[in-house]
C-alpha cells in the first residue's frame, strides 16, 4: 500500500491578480487530503475508488486502467472528471497502470468538502505524487488556476507564490505573527466556483491593465509577512480590499458587516468560502458576532495554518 497527503490551502493576498504575475501570500493548513494506493490480485482491468470526507463515505466508482472508460458511479459527474484526470495523467506519464493488477483508491478528506479548502487541489496533488509527474501541467490540463494551491499542498510553512512567464515561483514566507491569536477564518456558508472566478476575470483582464494594481498588491503581500504591528496588519488588509474592489467592481467584504471592530478581507474567489477576520475582541465575542450573522464556523488562525 502506498500512501500519499497533500495539504489544503488559503490564499491571503494576490487573488484573481496572482493570473497576472503579482505575488500572492499563500499558507498551507494542517487540513487536507490523504489517498491511499493498493494493488489488488484481480485481473479485471479496473480501478475502484471510494472517497470520504469526515462525515462518511462520499462517492465511489468503477473504471477501465486501459482506457478510463466509468463502469459503475453513484455520481457520474465525479466519475467523468476522475477519468479525464486519469488520462491526462496517463499521457503526461504513459508507464503508470502497465501491470496486470487491478488498483483500489482510497481518498479521505479532512474538511467539510463544501468549504473550498483545496478537495480539488488536494487531489491533483495526491494523483501527481502517485504517477509521479508534474502537478503543475496536470492542473493546467484539467481544472486550471493560477497553481497556488498546488504549492501549499506540498509546502510546509506560508509561501510568496507568484507566476513568471506563465511559470510557477515559490518562495518560503516567514510569516509568522505575533498576533496569531486575533486572526480567525469565518465560512460564508457557501461554497464559490474558483475555476468559474477565475475565467470570468481572465475575460476582464483582456480590457483591462492591472500593472499597477499587480505591483501594489505584490508589495501589500511582502509587507504582510514583515510588519510586527496588528494595526499596520490590519490597514494592509483594508488596502487590499479597496484595491481588488476596484478591480473587481464589487464592495469591499467589509460593507457587509460595517459595526465589525476589526479588519475583514476576502480570501481566494470573492463572495463564497472564507474570508480573513482580524479583531482585538475576545474569542467569545467574536464567534458571538458571527454566529448572530448565522455564520456558525469560525476557526483560530493557530488551529489550522501551518
Amino acid at each position: 500500500m502506498a500512501k500519499f497527503h497533500a495539504n489544503g490551502k488559503f490564499l491571503l493576498s494576490g487573488e484573481y491578480l496572482v493570473l497576472q504575475g503579482a505575488r500572492a501570500l499563500a499558507l498551507p493548513l494542517n487540513l487536507g487530503q490523504s489517498m491511499e494506493v493498493t494493488t489488488i490480485n484481480d485481473q479485471n482491468g479496473m480501478i475502484h475508488w471510494d472517497a470520504y470526507t469526515p462525515k462518511g463515505f462520499w462517492f465511489a466508482s468503477i473504471f477501465s486502467k486501459h482506457d478510463f472508460t466509468v463502469h459503475a458511479s453513484d455520481d457520474m459527474d465525479k466519475a467523468d472528471n476522475l477519468s479525464r484526470i486519469f488520462k491526462e495523467i496517463k499521457s503526461l506519464n504513459p508507464n503508470i497502470l502497465q501491470d496486470h493488477n487491478d488498483y483500489f483508491f482510497t481518498t479521505r478528506l479532512e474538511f467539510d468538502k463544501d468549504w473550498g479548502l483545496g478537495s480539488s487541489s488536494t487531489l491533483i496533488s495526491l494523483l501527481a505524487q502517485w504517477a509521479d509527474v508534474n502537478p503543475y501541467e496536470l492542473l493546467k490540463r484539467t481544472m486550471g488556476g493560477s497553481g497556488y494551491d498546488i504549492a501549499c499542498a506540498t509546502a510546509s510553512q506560508p509561501i510568496i507564490y507568484s507566476l513568471k512567464n506563465g511559470n510557477p515561483i515559490v518562495e518560503k514566507a516567514d510569516f509568522k505573527p505575533a498576533f496569531s491569536n486575533k486572526l480567525y477564518f469565518v465560512y460564508q456558508g457557501h461554497k464559490q466556483s474558483s475555476g468559474k472566478e477565475v475565467k470570468s476575470f481572465k475575460e476582464r483582464a483582456k480590457t483591462n491593465d492591472f500593472t499597477t494594481e499587480c505591483s501594489e498588491i505584490s508589495k501589500i503581500s511582502d509587507s504582510l509577512t514583515k510588519t510586527t504591528s496588528f494595526n499596520d496588519f490590519c490597514a494592509l488588509l483594508t488596502r487590499h480590499e479597496e484595491i481588488m474592489s476596484r478591480c473587481l467592481e464589487q464592495p469591499p467584504l467589509k460593507s457587509q458587516f460595517p459595526d465589525f471592530q476589526g479588519a475583514i478581507k476576502s480570501l481566494g474567489a470573492w463572495g463564497g468560502d472564507f474570508f480573513l477576520a482580524a479583531t482585538e475582541l475576545p474569542e467569545t465575542e467574536v464567534k458571538d458576532y458571527f454566529k448572530e450573522k448565522s455564520l456558525d464556523v469560525v476557526l483560530k488562525y493557530d488551529e489550522i495554518v501551518l
